[in-house]
């Protein structure tokens, strides 16, 4: 049960940060590029590549970290950066065709999927 409260609890972080970040970014550089959604990934992307190889250094850390910051919080606040984890695991371990396939794959199957919700809720409404 802690573990799907600290989840929560990150959750609940990672959404107020996002909000901020974006927020504020927008305010500073404007709207015509995403520059809040950008700095949101990018920073992310850092966020969990050293938690999570922080974390896996550190085996004296409560496992407990694990939910709050990378699955609860950066899960929250941004799951592109989990897709640039796996892309970077599968490429370090030699796979880079799958790392190839699956960003490909999500790039172009996501444009897709965000163009037929655009559609399916243009048609119903």
């Amino acid at each position: 049960m802690q573990k799907y409260l600290l989840i929560a609890l990150g959750g609940a972080l990672g959404s107020l940060a996002r909000y901020w970040v974006g927020v504020s970014v927008t305010d500073r550089m404007g709207s015509r590029f995403p520059y809040g959604t950008f700095v949101i990934n990018i920073t992310a992307c850092f966020i969990i590549g050293f938690s999570l190889t922080f974390l896996g250094r550190r085996v004296d850390m409560a496992p407990a970290w694990r939910f709050l910051v990378p699955i609860g919080f950066v899960g929250a606040y941004s799951t592109f950066s989990t897709f640039e984890w796996e892309t970077f695991v599968n490429l370090q371990a030699g796979a880079f065709w799958i790392a190839a396939l699956y960003v490909g794959l999500s790039c172009l199957l996501g444009l897709a999927g965000v163009w037929f919700g655009v559609l399916a809720a243009k048609a119903i409404s």
